[in-house]
């Protein structure tokens, strides 16, 4: 069993940056990944980056890249998401979820958790 908690988000303005965190614990990693995924009302939740725990290889949203970086600290077992030149459409609850593959789709990964709300504002 792995557990994974989100914090760091917050209310911005538009322009600004977040940078958000994902604790992990449980069970060893080994070769999983970690995501982030965002959801605002009405909309389905979405992908927006993951990393390998080993290796450190990394996957984006194509629409994101250059706006966000996903990076982890194998030793303190957290994975961030560093969030720059936020805009208003970035408002969303940003979930962050582990599994054995890194993929794009929210049902590839078997751990979430609580969200964290991203407030932007114009």
């Amino acid at each position: 069993q792995v557990q994974v908690g989100e914090s760091g988000g917050g209310w911005v303005q538009a322009g600004g940056s977040l940078r958000l965190a994902c604790a992990t614990s449980g069970r060893t990693l080994d070769d999983a990944a970690v995501a982030w995924f965002r959801q605002s009302p009405a909309k389905e939740r979405e992908f927006v980056a993951a990393i390998r725990w080993i290796g450190g290889r990394t996957l984006y949203r194509e629409v994101m890249k250059g706006r966000v970086t996903i990076s982890r600290d194998n030793a303190k077992n957290t994975v961030w998401l560093q969030m720059n030149s936020l805009k208003p459409e970035d408002t969303a609850v940003y979930y962050c979820a582990a599994g054995s593959y890194m993929r794009v789709t929210p049902a590839d990964y078997n751990y979430w958790g609580q969200g964290t709300q991203v407030t932007v504002s114009s």
